[in-house]
């Protein structure tokens, strides 16, 4: 009796959420960057001077830049760190990254997202310097 109960333990180890699949920090990341990049008034993400360098040099969009994960055995905590679009109403763009992100992220992995923190670095003016120039031609 006693071999049947360790046998029925280490089945149910095994066969846990993921069934012992371990998701890279790099997969969620680029999850979470594929959710965030789907919602109106983010003008990009913010990311350090290595990722913009790497971009032009490899000439491929980096999916993961601006987001930080943490992941553990059944759960991840994500950061955005985002450029809001000017004339945008910042707390909605957050909200709805958060749900986006929590919602991608627990599809797609299994995992449970304890946290999404969005950091808003800066404000693009692009979208108005655009339209003022236009309107000191006319």
């Amino acid at each position: 009796m006693e071999n049947e109960e360790n046998v029925k333990e280490e089945i149910l180890l095994e066969n846990g959420d993921n069934n012992g699949i371990k998701i890279s920090d790099d997969v969620v990341a680029v999850i979470a960057g594929v959710a965030v990049s789907e919602v109106n008034g983010v003008a990009g993400m913010a990311g350090g001077f290595a990722g913009g360098i790497s971009e032009v040099l490899s000439g491929k969009k980096n999916l993961s830049k601006g987001i930080k994960v943490d992941v553990g055995e059944k759960e991840t905590k994500i950061d955005v760190n985002i450029i809001v679009e000017y004339g945008t109403r910042i707390p909605d763009i957050a909200f709805e990254i958060q749900n986006r992100v929590k919602k991608a992220v627990e599809a797609m992995t299994g995992l449970k997202v304890l946290e999404v923190n969005v950091h808003v670095q800066g404000v693009s003016t692009e979208v108005s310097v655009n339209e003022e120039e236009e309107e000191n031609k006319e």
